[in-house]
């Protein structure tokens, strides 16, 4: 065992738990879910830049992007639906797939459907790499995207389920902090197979992802399932042993009993959805939707998707774009680190608004920069405004990874209550989904049409979000997951009035 034991208290009761090696390894084994998400995130972006890439399914933004050939406009070199559609598609089929990972998760458990989503992302993996057509390449990131939507909707629960409550959000951040490795790992991918003999570099890139795939499937043949859902589901003796080998201590049955008591009012649900929908479960579901709309209009993924033709359209070189983007990667990485030291600390509230007053001076600077030095035509960024630039991008990305990112997934998969926690995550997964295709399928567009001031558009969206979290997002800093009703809702001002 490592660490020093401590307590965790719900209600008049104490739990004893330990730091144990079966939680931490049960922990990275199924955060590896989040480093084969970060790893499509980062790789298309890179992909979608390499020559090779363009030349063979994308002839006409070949041609755009040649140096020879006249641009109707620097912003819109790469316009293209369908180049679009190579990246969206994936997150389209992903929030399909997290709706019907919701009742999967509960009738089957968190393991298996861990273990569903590794087997099918390496499918999906091998058609994406060998792909001849444009037809079979989508086909190979829906079928990623259907092992994206079931790991993003297990992952979570299982990380918060089986963490000791005084450091559930740092265990529960090992989701994203793996999302930013492996958004790290895949630009230094796409660095290394850029420079390829033969043009087929970006096979290597994609094909890339099948290694977090198998670790993901290896790791959910590993680990033992949830107390919460093997209790939930009926295996109460077996629940009770993984609880007290993952809490490293023999006295757990006032967590037992916590657990016991909610999975009866679970079982007696019988449509998680629908009562979704009750007043008691508005708070979680309304802060659940209303940060996923917000992640995304951060304008991140915007960010993280498009980094290298992102910096190509401000006049970088290709090396020098994938260069930006690694760094732009190792940034992410590292911040992320910073909110697992400081989220059981601080708590949740303070890295949310910091990251907002950050986010939007960054962008701000950003719009500002652009609008005052790139021409649509000819003119590219003068050396110290591109590195101002860059820097302006790294400091947005260090917000957004210590805050917004990791927070995210974190506050909705500790705040529903346990009957409709699957349900929930599946809602929440979806939505995440949902915006993140709008706006990979969107951004290339928007930044032909609104050019330098896209930066502008999401900024405005950073305010919205800090006004938000100053209102409405309670803090949830030591409090059992169990006891989100009696201890956060009931005492906020205004989410209150749904609670009876």
């Amino acid at each position: 065992m490592a660490g020093g034991s401590f307590t965790g208290s719900t209600t008049d009761v104490e739990f004893e738990a330990k730091i144990t090696f079966a939680v931490i390894i049960s922990c990275i084994m199924a955060a590896t879910g989040g480093l084969m998400f970060g790893y499509d995130i980062g790789i298309s972006g890179g992909v979608t830049s390499m020559p090779s890439f363009l030349h063979e399914f994308f002839p006409d933004i070949y041609k755009r992007t040649q140096e020879e050939h006249v641009v109707e406009s620097n912003y819109c070199k790469y316009d293209n639906q369908k180049l679009q559609l190579f990246t969206s598609s994936l997150y389209l089929a992903a929030l399909v797939a997290s709706m019907v990972a919701s009742p999967v998760t509960r009738k089957l458990g968190r393991k298996q459907t861990m273990l569903f989503a590794g087997l099918v992302f390496i499918v999906g993996t091998a058609l994406s790499a060998l792909a001849r057509t444009l037809a079979l390449l989508i086909c190979g990131r829906i079928l990623l995207g259907c092992g994206v939507g079931f790991a993003n909707q297990a992952v979570p629960v299982f990380l918060s389920e089986i963490a000791p409550t005084r450091i559930r959000g740092a265990l529960n951040i090992m989701f994203q902090l793996n999302i930013t490795i492996g958004i790290f790992i895949a630009n230094l991918v796409n660095w290394f197979t850029s420079k390829m003999e033969g043009g087929y570099g970006w096979r290597v890139s994609l094909a890339g992802a099948i290694i977090p795939a198998v670790l993901l499937t290896v790791g959910s043949l590993i680990v033992d399932d949830t107390p919460n859902s093997l209790i939930e589901r009926g295996f109460e003796e077996q629940g009770k042993a993984v609880l007290r080998k993952i809490r490293g201590v023999e006295n757990v049955e006032p967590e037992f009993q916590d657990i016991l008591k909610a999975s009866k009012v679970a079982v007696e649900v019988k449509s998680p959805f629908r009562d979704l929908a009750k007043p008691h479960n508005r708070p979680p579901l309304i802060i659940a939707l209303c940060m996923q709309l917000f992640q995304q209009f951060t304008g991140i993924n915007a960010i993280m998707f498009y980094a290298p033709v992102l910096f190509n359209t401000l006049g970088f070189k290709s090396d020098a774009s994938l260069y930006s983007s690694v760094i732009t990667g190792g940034v992410n990485v590292l911040c992320t680190l910073v909110s697992v030291y400081s989220v059981d600390k601080v708590g949740r509230r303070v890295l949310l608004l910091e990251a907002c007053v950050q986010m939007f001076v960054s962008q701000v600077v950003i719009g500002i920069v652009l609008g005052m030095k790139l021409q649509d035509h000819t003119d590219d960024l003068s050396t110290g405004y591109a590195m101002l630039v860059v820097v302006m991008v790294c400091t947005f990305v260090a917000s957004f990874a210590w805050s917004w990112g990791p927070l995210g997934w974190l506050i909705p998969s500790e705040t529903f209550p346990l009957e409709t926690r699957s349900a929930g995550q599946s809602v929440t997964v979806f939505t995440n989904m949902l915006f993140t295709f709008v706006i990979a399928q969107a951004f290339l567009s928007m930044l032909c049409l609104f050019k330098f001031g896209i930066f502008l558009f999401f900024s405005a969206w950073v305010f919205v979000m800090g006004i938000f979290t100053v209102f409405l997002i309670p803090e949830t800093k030591n409090v059992p997951i169990e006891d989100m009703a009696e201890k956060v809702w009931k005492q906020h001002w205004f989410w209150k009035r749904y609670m009876y």
